[in-house]
């Protein structure tokens, strides 16, 4: 029975120790094999040991909202879209009623002349309570909320902090507002000179405001997966057998049917051109700037744009099989992927929140006691010193800033890759580039253009039109990038067919089959030297002449007799050149590995600036000469076709696959380029890296900022030059840190590929 994937919208999270709590009580639910929780997105990806069915669906939902948390299925990219965006309204409206409120407050609190009494109390106290109520009951209701919810389920998160900081400062304010006036009340209230409405307000206004700019951050960080989304066309006009077309829902079109697309529209479904052609454009998913010319035949995706007439697409795929479709899948399974160091930062938000509440007591305790004692006391009594050190510490602590370090750059770096034709599959594969020195480069179709044509025939023993009928031939059964160069120049001299027979692929060598009773065979030299030819040193002179030339060389024989060989030429692709010199820039040094002649490979290499090449190298042997680096304390790159360098794609460190049209290079490597470029390769190495700087600068950023902020929080400085850390300041700087974390990882919306 096979792993299948249930993902969910989850709501209710908002630091590390939520996401925490939401993966560990889904993994404790049967047939739950694995759980990745994506803060950023809100979402729960879930591998189950079962089919999902939705007894298993209930189940997982129920223990998500049991907890505390609110979890559906996922939803489509507009509701989804929508409800993130009404979510970051009522964040915006309810930080304008605190912040809009906070000012009147801290004036009343700490700056206003004594206004007399209003009801029998201190009129400036009574205003500033009658305006922090607002800010206390609806502005921070969902903390309150949601730290009980924690508190409930055994765990404590940044709402929890929140909430205890601004009851405990809430209570005391009111106690002391009241102080006098009940006969029972305890004299530290009576005597009270100090209240904090103001931090009430200013906590919660500063933290909403914080998770305002943080939501409209992350609301941006996703742009780039919701633009794929939108590519697709939600409708198709698919063509009757009457002629007559008739518009249906995008996901009812089924294989081999006829869809008609005008000019400007979008192609709603992966296909094929019937009988016309026509530009289209396929900025959207690749990045190409020019339109790319399609005939009768070639392929189309969805998501690209007809420029010009009508066209008619004969369908291949579903619309949730099309190369869009795999596209979108796999930048949201990278997006909700993990780092070592951010599993690392899950497992200490989950003990962070307990141990911060516990440094608050024992700090408050301090000051409290025997603390005071040693200073100029600035707030007048002990206890009012403990409180304030215990708002001060307990609101700094929020995690929020771990939380998102890493998984916002991800999301924003996946995305704007994906938006540029690069696909990085995961977070393991943007850690591993980073510490890769070495890329390996196939040479046919990835330095080259992968069309090569016949550029000279050398006639030694037959004539021209049954070397190229025998090779053609024998070809027809081959996939080699050469096998079409040679079809193609027999179809161009002459129609004669040969009927070869137990034609046999021999990998890296050519194709062998029976003619007449006599072995025919095209291939390297080495084929022909097994099937009995011989080599003058005439011979081996001219084929060096020919092979220092650049050229591929395809021997052709029949029986032990030479009959010639047919010299092939590969374009080197324009942007090859630039594209080794800007991984030697990155500190990444280029290898050459290829099937081809040394000599070809040689002087291929020169022209681009490749130092080392290892020529004549069997498909099955590469991925050992991947190993042999590796063995070597190399960490290696492998750039392929993603099909005939699949074993080699897959052991190397990091494996980049040209071009997207194959399951093979989905499979096989960490990068999926969309189009066969070499700088595109170079392109997502230096994004990547982009990538990850920016995680460890996330990271470094909310460490440091808690390790420092804590510590002032608690009065470290306090006897030193008498510095106590507000709670308005201690809420300002935690929102500030998650701010800052999301704004630093936004950069990446600005990267943009190498060009040529």
């Amino acid at each position: 029975m096979g792993e299948e994937l249930l993902k969910l919208d989850v709501g209710g999270m908002t630091c590390a120790a939520c996401v925490a709590s939401v993966e560990r009580i889904v993994a404790g639910i049967d047939s739950v094999d694995a759980v990745a929780v994506n803060l950023p997105l809100n979402s729960a990806t879930i591998q189950l040991e079962q089919p999902i069915d939705d007894e298993i669906t209930n189940k997982i939902i129920a223990t998500i909202t049991k907890a505390g948390f609110t979890a559906t299925k996922q939803q489509t990219n507009q509701p989804m879209r929508a409800k993130m965006a009404k979510q970051v309204s009522a964040e915006g409206r309810k930080a304008a009623l605190a912040l809009v409120l906070a000012l009147p407050t801290i004036y009343l609190t700490m700056f206003a002349d004594d206004l007399g009494e209003l009801a029998g109390f201190d009129a400036r106290l009574l205003l500033a309570g009658i305006m922090t109520i607002p800010v206390y009951f609806w502005s921070g209701m969902s903390f309150h909320i949601n730290a009980w919810k924690s508190i409930k389920r055994g765990t404590a998160n940044m709402d929890v902090l929140i909430h205890l900081s601004t009851t405990v400062a809430f209570t005391w304010s009111l106690l002391a507002t009241c102080g006098g006036k009940f006969p029972t009340m305890p004299d530290i209230f009576v005597d009270a000179e100090h209240v904090f409405y103001d931090g009430v307000v200013f906590i919660i206004g500063f933290v909403l405001l914080g998770n305002y700019l943080e939501a409209s951050a992350k609301l941006k960080a996703t742009d780039a997966i919701h633009s794929l989304m939108n590519l697709q066309p939600k409708q198709a006009r698919v063509v009757a057998e009457d002629g007559y077309t008739e518009m249906v829902r995008a996901e009812m079109v089924k294989p081999e049917s006829l869809v008609k697309v005008l000019v400007g529209e979008t192609i709603p479904i992966d296909g094929v051109l019937h009988e016309c052609k026509a530009s289209i454009d396929q900025s959207t998913m690749t990045g190409e700037a020019y339109p790319v010319r399609k005939a009768s035949g070639d392929e189309v995706f969805a998501g690209t744009i007809v420029l010009d007439g009508t066209i008619i697409v004969r369908t291949t795929k579903s619309s949730d099989d099309t190369l869009l479709a795999n596209i979108i899948k796999m930048v949201e399974d990278a997006q909700v992927g993990k780092a070592p160091i951010q599993r690392l930062v899950d497992k200490i938000s989950a003990i962070f929140v307990p141990i911060v509440v516990l440094l608050a007591i024992i700090a408050g305790i301090f000051w409290a006691t025997i603390g005071h004692e040693m200073i100029n006391n600035p707030m007048g009594s002990g206890f009012e010193l403990a409180l304030m050190v215990i708002i001060s510490t307990l609101v700094i602590a929020c995690p929020c800033a771990l939380g998102l370090a890493t998984p916002i750059a991800l999301v924003v770096g996946t995305g704007v890759g994906a938006k540029h034709g690069l696909l990085i599959k995961g977070i393991e594969a943007l850690e591993s580039v980073h510490g890769c020195n070495i890329m390996v480069v196939d040479k046919t179709g990835t330095i080259t253009s992968g069309r090569p044509r016949v550029s000279h025939i050398e006639i030694i023993d037959c004539e021209v039109k049954q070397i190229l009928s025998i090779a053609a031939a024998l070809e027809q059964e081959s996939t080699h990038p050469l096998s079409n160069a040679i079809i193609t120049s027999w179809s161009n001299v002459t129609n004669e067919k040969l009927s070869i027979d137990d034609i046999t692929t021999m990998p890296g060598k050519g194709m062998v089959g029976e003619f007449e009773g006599k072995i025919a065979a095209v291939g390297n030299k080495e084929l022909m030297e097994e099937v009995g030819v011989e080599f003058t040193d005439k011979l081996d002179k001219k084929i060096s002449q020919a092979t220092n030339k650049g050229v591929s060389i395809a021997f052709v024989c029949l029986g032990s007799r030479l009959l010639g060989w047919i010299e092939l030429t590969d374009l080197i692709r324009n942007s090859s050149a630039s594209a080794i010199k800007r991984a030697n820039h990155l500190g990444i040094e280029v290898l050459m590995l290829t099937g081809d002649n040394a000599n070809s490979a040689r002087t291929i290499a020169d022209k681009i600036g490749i130092s080392t090449v290892i020529a004549g190298v069997k498909p099955d042997e590469k991925a050992e000469k991947i190993k042999q680096l590796q063995e070597d304390g190399n960490r290696v790159i492998m750039v392929g076709d993603g099909i005939n360098d699949a074993a080699a794609l897959t052991i190397a460190d990091v494996g980049i696959a040209m071009g997207a049209g194959s399951d093979i290079a989905l499979d096989a490597a960490d990068i999926v380029l969309l189009r066969d470029d070499l700088i595109d390769a170079v392109s997502s190495v230096d994004l990547s890296k982009s990538t990850m700087r920016r995680i460890k600068t996330n990271l470094a950023w909310a460490f440091s900022y808690n390790t420092l902020g804590i510590p002032l929080a608690m009065g470290i400085m306090l006897p030193v030059s008498g510095f106590l850390l507000p709670p308005a300041f201690a809420a300002a700087a935690m929102a500030l840190s998650s701010v800052s974390v999301v704004s630093n990882s936004l950069i990446l919306r600005w990267w943009s590929p190498i060009k040529e």
